[in-house]
């Protein structure tokens, strides 16, 4: 019993009432439904011309290959060949994606170092800023002319300078200097650190 399409044994055999050729089921039934004939005598045919043939379950014959020892040899090598090459195929996955997985550990690692570091330093700039503001009050104090009070807010009393323009309290050389001590300490801080 073999297919009259593809020449080997059929899982499910079909025959033809008109032709009396025996078939597999699938490669007939795609053969109509493409062409409407009957693929060896071209004559018109429907799947109501088409008989399943009920058989016993029988074991498929071996290859050829597999009835000497050499094409046993053949077919142990091609199977070992094919789990090398899906073997290689998952180590290079495996490779690509430890790289990945560091890349990305290590990107995460510097942006931790980065953000540790930038706390650290807005920290000591508060805890700067907040003696500078300690310490402004007490040096203005006894230097200040009367505020006056004016909308809840304290004003400064206008003081005009030699060239009739307005004279504005500002940072006194004092906080200047101590400003910049701390720029050269924390500018040789990051240098150190690069």
């Amino acid at each position: 019993m073999i297919c009259a399409i593809s020449g080997e044994v059929p899982d499910e055999p079909v025959v033809s009432k008109r032709s009396g050729l025996l078939f597999e089921r699938r490669l007939i039934e795609r053969y109509i439904e493409d062409h409407g004939k009957c693929p060896v005598t071209k004559e018109e045919l429907s799947m109501d011309d088409i008989v399943l043939v009920k058989t016993n379950k029988v074991v498929r014959p071996r290859p050829l290959q597999a009835a000497s020892i050499p094409g046993l040899l053949g077919i142990f090598q091609n199977e070992w060949d094919a789990l090398m090459l899906s073997n290689f195929a998952l180590e290079q996955q495996l490779h690509t994606a430890r790289q990945e997985l560091s890349h990305a550990l290590y990107q995460h690692d510097a942006a931790c170092r980065v953000i540790a570091r930038l706390k650290k330093e807005r920290d000591e700039s508060r805890a700067l800023l907040a003696l500078a503001e300690r310490q402004i009050p007490a040096s203005m104090a006894g230097v200040a002319p009367a505020a006056v009070v004016s909308n809840g807010k304290r004003a400064m009393e206008d003081e005009i300078g030699p060239d009739g323009k307005k004279i504005r309290p500002g940072i006194n050389p004092v906080m200047i200097d101590e400003l910049t001590e701390c720029n050269t300490m924390l500018s040789a801080q990051r240098k150190k650190r690069q």
